[in-house]
């Protein structure tokens, strides 16, 4: 963790900590986990997967219930809830997944990750025949 001890921490300095400790994953990557068991989750807001689109496969778990939904030990856990899950997080475009991703690596789920540009650049591979 970078500290800086003349000025406050930013958001900048937040995600590259975040990033670290992920082994972040390309569109491609993320669809061949994917064919491995790996479970996506989408934390995008309701309005902008309406706006955006969807990846049909993903499990939709929106950011501000994350931790519960994926903690073992949560009582508001989903049934797929394990330490040993393979997650790969999707946002819109890689920013906020990151974070996410981090948060559940700190809850002992060691094998979360996010995708490299996001929902975004999915839909972008899809369409070029990914």
């Amino acid at each position: 963790m970078t500290r800086h001890p003349e000025r406050p921490r930013t958001i900048d300095d937040v995600l590259a900590d975040a990033r670290g400790h992920l082994r972040r994953l390309t569109p491609e990557e993320a669809e061949e986990a994917r064919a491995h068991g790996a479970v996506v989750v989408d934390i995008r807001p309701a309005a902008q997967r309406e706006a955006e689109g969807e990846l049909p496969f993903a499990t939709v778990i929106e950011r501000n219930v994350l931790e519960w939904r994926l903690d073992p030990a949560s009582d508001a856990s989903l049934p797929i809830a394990s330490h040993d899950l393979q997650v790969v997080v999707l946002c819109q475009e890689g920013y906020t997944s990151s974070l996410a991703a981090a948060a559940l690596q700190e809850l002992g789920i060691h094998r979360a990750t996010d995708v490299i540009g996001g929902y975004a650049a999915w839909r972008a591979w899809q369409a070029t025949g990914g």
